[in-house]
C-alpha cells in the first residue's frame, strides 16, 4: 500500500505575520514555525508536494522595480513572479530541511521553477480579481489607482490592495520533473500558483502578467499526481456560511454539490475563500473518492486526524 499523497497549499500566513514587516528575515522566521508542521506530516509517513501563495511577495517585488526605474529597467511582471518563486522556495527548503533533520528524517527538499500554462483570451483577463502587493486604506488606494492605473479593490474587508488577472491554470509545464522526484523529495512547485505562460503555435512559451491562484493551481497538481488529499491551509479553522456575521455557521462537512450551491449563493468572497472552495470542487469532480481539507496551518495536523477543519468530499 503506497503512502498518502498529500498536495499542501500554504496561505500567506504561513508566509507572513499579518501587521509585521514583509522583510525577508521576518518571513524566514515565519516559515521556521510554518516548516514545524509539514515536517510532522512528513514524519508520519506521508508524501508531500509543497504549493505556496505570493501575493504580498511579487506585488513588493513589482513596486521595488518600478521605484527604481531611473536606475534600472523594470522588471516584467512574470519575471517578478519566476523572482519570488526562487527567494519562497528557497526559505522554505532550508527551514523545512532544517525541521525535517531536527526530526532525524534525512529526506530532501528542493524547488521547482515552475511555468503554468494559461489561456490568453482567459475571460479573467477582462476582470482581475487576484489580491497582490500590501494593503491600503481606500484613499490610498484610490491615490494609486489615479497616478498608475492600477486596479484597486477591497480584499475581503481587510484593507484596499491592488487586483491583477488571475486565469485559470490549464497545465502545469514541468510536472514529469515533480513526478519523476516524488518517491524521494519533497517538492515545493508550482509556487504562487506557477509563473503564467501561453503557449505559442511553435511550441514556444511567453510570460503574461498575471497571478494564478495558488489554490488552482494546486489542485490542478492534486488532480495529476493523484493525490490522496488536497489540504489547503489558510487563516481560519473552518469554512463558514455568513462569514463574520452574528448567524456564522462553521462547517465540519460538506460535499461538491452542497459547495456548488454555497458558491452560488455568495457565501464565499472573491480573492479570498472562493478559490479554496473552487478548487476543492475542481479537484473531486475530476477525483471522485478523494477529499480536500480546508484548515489553519496551526490545526493541520489535527485536521488530518480528523479533529478539526473542513472537509469537502464528492
Amino acid at each position: 500500500m503506497r503512502p498518502t499523497r498529500i498536495v499542501v497549499a500554504l496561505g500567506g500566513n504561513a508566509l507572513l505575520r499579518r501587521g509585521a514587516p514583509a522583510s525577508a528575515e521576518e518571513q524566514l522566521s515565519v516559515v521556521y514555525k510554518t516548516s514545524e508542521y509539514l515536517a510532522e506530516m512528513s514524519c508520519r509517513g506521508n508524501e508531500l508536494a509543497i504549493v505556496h501563495g505570493n501575493g504580498p511577495q511579487v506585488g513588493n517585488i513589482v513596486l521595488a522595480s518600478e521605484n527604481s526605474a531611473d536606475i534600472v529597467p523594470v522588471m516584467p511582471f512574470d519575471v517578478c513572479g519566476a523572482m519570488s518563486q526562487g527567494y519562497i522556495g528557497y526559505h522554505i527548503q532550508q527551514a523545512l530541511r532544517f525541521c525535517l533533520l531536527q526530526r532525524c528524517r534525512d529526506i530532501p527538499v528542493t524547488t521547482i521553477i515552475t511555468q503554468v500554462v494559461v489561456d490568453e483570451n482567459d475571460p479573467a483577463f477582462n476582470n482581475p480579481t487576484k489580491p497582490i502587493g500590501p494593503f491600503y486604506s481606500k484613499e490610498e488606494a484610490e491615490a494609486i489607482s489615479k497616478e498608475k492605473g492600477y486596479r484597486m479593490a477591497d480584499d475581503a474587508g481587510r484593507g484596499w490592495r491592488r487586483v491583477v488577472a488571475s486565469p485559470m491554470p490549464r497545465r502545469i509545464v514541468e510536472f514529469s520533473c515533480l513526478k519523476e522526484l516524488w518517491d524521494t523529495t519533497i517538492v515545493i512547485t508550482a509556487g504562487g500558483g506557477g509563473i503564467p505562460v501561453v503557449e505559442k503555435e511553435d511550441g514556444s512559451l511567453q510570460g503574461i502578467a498575471a497571478v494564478i491562484d495558488k489554490d488552482l493551481a494546486a489542485s490542478r497538481l492534486a488532480g495529476d499526481i493523484e493525490a490522496d488529499i488536497l489540504m489547503i491551509l489558510t487563516e481560519v479553522d473552518k469554512v463558514a456560511l455568513n462569514f463574520n456575521q452574528p448567524n456564522q455557521k462553521d462547517l465540519d462537512h460538506m460535499t461538491v454539490a452542497e459547495a456548488e450551491k454555497y458558491m452560488q449563493e455568495g457565501h464565499f468572497a472573491p480573492g479570498s475563500m472562493l478559490p479554496k472552495i473552487q478548487a476543492a470542487v475542481n479537484y473531486l469532480k475530476e477525483n471522485p473518492g478523494k477529499k480536500t481539507i480546508i484548515t489553519s496551518l496551526f490545526n493541520s495536523i489535527k485536521a488530518l486526524d480528523e479533529e478539526t477543519g473542513t472537509v469537502i468530499s464528492s
